[in-house]
């Protein structure tokens, strides 16, 4: 029995806060988990700005409503969910992810939530739990399952370190330098290639 566990966000869907930082002209909002491997640093850093620009929940959910998945990304979650399991792990929150998730076939997402405050404002967030992504997948193994996990990004390490094939997507140049060890895949159609060698799917 095997899983495939993907990052969700510059693997099947745009980037939410890039999108929100290009509609909004705010640069800032473009540093994401490619530019910093603290997460909280990065989430603290994101709500500050909020803040300080009084954007509310529903100014970033009008953005959301305008994306879609990456070219291909449909297609290669149906072929995934044909052949065998899929699980999405990613550092979104529920609040984001619904409508996309929706124009993707509703694949199972394990993420995180946001606490928002009665005006709106998006007063904190709350994880899941602590390394989610690195800890699914060494569930997954504990229950027996031959695990693939694939992101783009310095958070998906921790994952993709854990499971038994791996494969980055789209990263950035510098973290292809610094992991030589591992495959690469520049489209949808690679990705699914690996895939195939790693199972052993027909």
């Amino acid at each position: 029995m095997h899983i495939v566990c993907l990052d969700l966000e510059g693997v099947l869907i745009p980037e939410i806060w890039i999108a929100f930082a290009e509609t909004t002209g705010i640069e800032a909002l473009k540093r994401t988990t490619r530019d910093e491997s603290c997460y909280d640093t990065l989430m603290r850093y994101r709500l500050d700005i909020l803040d300080q620009e009084d954007f509310k929940l529903a100014d970033i959910e009008r953005v959301i409503g305008t994306l879609e998945p990456l070219p291909g990304a449909v297609d290669f979650v149906n072929w995934v969910t044909a052949q065998t399991r899929l699980v999405i792990l990613s550092d979104t929150f529920s609040q984001f992810a619904g409508p996309l998730m929706a124009k993707l076939g509703h694949p199972t997402l394990f993420c995180h939530e946001l606490e928002i405050a009665p005006d709106g404002r998006i007063a904190d967030y709350k994880l899941r739990l602590p390394d989610h992504k690195r800890r699914a997948v060494e569930a997954f193994k504990n229950l027996n399952f031959e695990t693939f996990a694939a992101g783009d990004s310095y958070n998906d390490l921790s994952m993709i370190d854990t499971a038994d094939h791996q494969a980055l997507f789209c990263p950035p140049e510098r973290l292809i330098e610094e992991r030589p060890d591992l495959k690469v895949a520049r489209q949808h159609s690679e990705l699914r290639a690996c895939i195939e060698a790693s199972l052993k799917l027909t």
